[in-house]
């Protein structure tokens, strides 16, 4: 892109941003209008640290706007309103609203459920805080389209049909938090999670509860959403002999001793859990038997957590990766709280992807094991259940058939995503996202070229990206393994979690570190194309992916629980 273009939209973005925020007059003061002693702020302040801290800070912007002095610019009216239902302000058409979310690219999850009372606390607390004088501008040499070419779109078409619609698991939007759909390899039962703490079994369009894991352990926690909560579960390749299946959840933090922690002097928000779960019998259901905890790692924040556990489903008995067990952990937050140190190198769990043998013992605390391959074992100085490092936020971990592992890692303000996996790698967060320099004393949404020595660094880059332009977090997929749908064959399928957009690869184009192209493929129901926003009717569709012991693919929409079977293509 021409440069002179570049910096004119960039100034326009920014001059729309500044109006929207400083445009807002107001006649009445928040002192008139809402209650302020010493009991609201200290509410005020436990409901923003739960609800609003993971993506905004007072001083600096983040994953959203720095709120600092906000409630000097604005009404209290348009404050109630945008907090409880944000999608709503921006869609009726708001000054403000619209310009955030020209910068943003995506819908604040809306927080009318804690009423009105709860949302004059936090108004409160925020309006404790002044403008900072040392806000952030971009900087002239900040690559503000890091991709500017469109993804392009493709003749594919699939059909759609609906499979299940599970069990709603609150009256807010959203209304269930499913995210992963897997298959117990034996016997070929479909399972999928709700967030919220319930493992359901699949059967003939119908589900029941198969494990409660927020029932099981008392304190289980699953705000402020965002990830946290029940987090991922796999199923031990042996299950049907040894009945071992393994999840992840979040706990209040402090629970229980850390086995990955940081100085005393950092704020640990929430602690992930690993848990193992031996099935008295493995046929039986609901779930019956005993569990011990693996392994727990304090996070910073409540966001970018333990999205993933998952087996290599193309070992088998006698390969050196067989029944060894991945963990994708993000940087919880760190680098957006102040500590980009926490998730920078294999000296430390964060930002990595781990590989562990459940079953083992010598590891450090005496619980799982660790594999003599691991890349950093005989290091002293690096974690050795560590496999590779360098994510954000590492979403899923899937293989291909011919045996390339893929990660995609959901970005911070400008590039999502999907890095070829080789032990011992680096994939370069929080020095780099994509293949940009991120700089974190200057603002960790900006991004800047590559310096000439850029090789020094030793940092492995993505095999696919795409920018904010296209969507805003990525979510991972599934190479289709089916044999009923030939023009599926060779394809990597994936898409966005938040605009529900679907992408795809070619998976012989994939090549260690270098980017190969994206396609966007649609989807059709009852004989019509439709957008999965529309299908699910909401802006913000909270996309995963799914795929069965067959190879097909399944597509899953959080608002509204359903899960859809691709069924035919054009």
């Amino acid at each position: 892109m021409n440069p002179t273009v570049a910096n004119f939209r960039t100034n326009i973005l920014l001059y729309l941003f500044v109006v929207a925020f400083s445009c807002s007059p107001r006649e009445e003061k928040v002192e008139d209008l809402i209650r302020i002693d010493q009991l609201t702020l200290a509410e005020g302040e436990r409901l923003f640290e739960q609800n609003c801290a993971t993506c905004h800070a007072f001083d600096q912007d983040g994953i959203g706007p720095r709120l600092g002095g906000l409630t000097r610019e604005v009404s209290v009216h348009w404050l109630r309103a945008f907090i409880a239902n944000p999608t709503q302000v921006i869609d009726s058409g708001d000054e403000r609203g619209q310009a955030l979310f020209a910068r943003y690219q995506s819908y604040m999850p809306g927080f009318s459920y804690l009423g009105e009372g709860s949302i004059d606390a936090l108004i409160a607390y925020m309006h404790q805080f002044e403008a900072s004088a040392q806000a952030k501008q971009t900087r002239a040499d900040s690559v503000t389209n890091p991709i500017p070419e469109p993804i392009p779109l493709s003749d594919l078409v699939v059909d759609l049909e609906l499979v299940a619609q599970l069990p709603l698991s609150s009256e807010e939007m959203p209304r269930t938090r499913i995210v992963k759909l897997d298959y117990e390899s034996a016997s070929g039962e479909l399972y999928i999670s709700d967030q919220r703490g319930k493992l359901h079994h699949l059967t003939n369009g119908t589900s029941e509860v198969y494990l409660d894991v927020k029932a099981e352990m008392p304190h289980f926690i699953d705000k402020p959403g965002l990830g946290t909560g029940f987090g991922s579960y796999a199923f031990h390749p042996e299950f049907a002999k040894n009945g071992l299946l393994y999840t992840s959840h979040t706990e209040q933090p402090g629970t229980a001793t850390a086995d990955f922690a940081y100085g005393d002097s950092i704020k640990s928000t929430l602690q992930w859990v690993v848990q193992e779960w031996r099935a008295y019998n493995p046929e039986s259901k609901p779930f019956r038997g005993e569990r011990r905890e693996l392994f727990r790692i304090d996070m910073v924040t409540g966001i970018h957590g333990m999205q993933e556990l998952t087996f290599n489903p193309l070992a088998k008995p006698g390969d050196e990766d067989y029944g060894l067990l991945y963990i994708c952990i993000g940087d919880g937050g760190s680098l957006g709280a102040g500590y980009p140190f926490i998730s920078h190198g294999p000296t430390q769990a964060w930002g990595s992807i781990f590989r562990i043998d459940p079953t083992g013992t010598n590891s450090r605390n005496g619980n799982y094991g660790i594999p003599p391959s691991n890349p950093f074992v005989g290091d002293t100085k690096k974690l050795p259940e560590i496999y590779t490092h360098g994510f954000r936020n590492p979403h899923r971990l899937t293989w291909t058939r011919a045996g390339q592992k893929l990660a995609t890692n959901i970005g911070q303000g400008k590039v999502e995503s999907i890095y070829m996996v080789h032990p011992g790698e680096d994939y370069g967060w929080p020095i780099r996202e994509g293949i940009w320099v991120i700089d974190h004393e200057i603002d960790i949404n900006q991004v800047f070229e590559l310096p000439q020595n850029d090789a020094d660094w030793g940092f492995t880059y993505p095999v696919a990206m795409y920018d904010h332009d296209e969507g805003n977090a990525i979510s991972g997929g599934f190479e289709y393994w089916g044999n009923k749908k030939p023009k599926l064959n060779g394809k990597y399928f994936f898409g966005d979690i938040v605009r529900g957009r679907l992408f795809y690869l070619e998976t012989d184009k994939l090549a260690f570190g270098k980017s190969v192209p994206i396609y966007e493929w649609r989807v059709r129901w009852n004989g019509d194309v439709k957008t999965l926003a529309e299908l699910c009717g909401t802006n913000r569709v909270d996309l995963r992916l799914g795929r069965d012991a067959s190879g097909e693919l399944y597509i899953l929409t959080k608002p509204d629980g359903k899960v859809y079977r691709v069924v035919g293509t054009n």
